[in-house]
């Protein structure tokens, strides 16, 4: 096992924005004048830590820019309301939008941060007379929020996973709507260690709900992946000296390659 030892942002290009957003998304900052695809997506779209992230896989093969535009902790929502980075994505030839998880979107339960979308910031009305016994000052996390409510009530809790579900399949459905169709879902699931009730990604999200959106879209790729700390796959991250624990639970170098690969042979065929 190898990895450069650097402080905790020193990927090369490091971040930047694009247009107006707020959201810092992987640098460096490209030029967008000539035609480009466009990558939104979370942490595994982004990179965090991988020196070659799977969108400059993509662009080493297609010979086309490929730009990053995926946010560290980003989820569904981000895309959905930043119309800055709407705008840009919609100026590409084609989007490759990942599939990120039911639980970091906001709806009618609870609201989440408009950018880091894994931060729950308040719980609405509803989810208060749901389980009016739990304490929400107590959760920062929507993952710790939603697996405390399925340990109090399974039958409950099956109440907010159906909205949570219903309400990503439709907020896919816009931003697959305002990018005029022209995207290709990227579906990377994998499993994280632990007993957590939520250790599958992405979170929430089966078959079914990915097969509603597929008439909307140019496609979609699977790939079932592992994290690098399962793999033992760290050569070529960089990492600052306490980023290590972290960095198990991200994606490796190899598995972009992979990804990088299995899209830039779906994309040859529609760009």
């Amino acid at each position: 096992m190898s990895y450069e030892l650097k402080s905790a942002g020193a990927l090369s290009g490091g971040t930047c924005c694009y247009a107006g957003s707020r959201l810092p998304v992987r640098g460096p900052k490209r030029d967008l004048d000539s035609p480009y695809i466009a990558f939104l997506g979370g942490t595994e779209v982004f990179g965090r830590f991988v020196k070659t992230p799977l969108s400059d896989v993509s662009e080493s093969l297609l010979k086309m820019p490929c730009v990053n535009f995926a946010g560290v902790n980003a989820g569904l929502d981000t895309f959905a309301s930043d119309q800055a980075l709407q705008s840009v994505a919609r100026s590409s030839e084609i989007s490759v939008l990942q599939l990120l998880g039911a639980q970091n979107i906001s709806n009618r339960y609870y609201r989440v941060h408009p950018r880091r979308n894994d931060r729950f910031l308040q719980a609405q009305p509803p989810l208060k007379e749901l389980f009016p016994e739990v304490d929400y000052t107590e959760f920062h996390f929507n993952k710790h929020l939603l697996s405390s409510l399925q340990a109090r009530s399974e039958e409950r809790f099956a109440e907010v996973r159906r909205h949570l579900q219903e309400v990503w399949i439709t907020r896919m459905q816009e931003v697959i709507t305002t990018l005029e169709g022209r995207v290709l879902m990227l579906w990377v699931r994998y499993d994280l260690k632990g007993s957590a009730a939520f250790n599958h990604e992405p979170v929430l999200v089966d078959r079914s709900m990915v097969s509603a959106l597929l008439g909307s879209t140019m496609g979609l790729v699977e790939v079932d992946v592992a994290t690098a700390g399962i793999e033992g796959d760290f050569d070529g991250m960089i990492m600052g000296e306490l980023d290590f624990p972290a960095a198990q639970h991200m994606l490796g170098p190899k598995e972009h390659a992979r990804i990088g690969c299995a899209l830039a042979e779906k994309l040859q065929g529609l760009i």
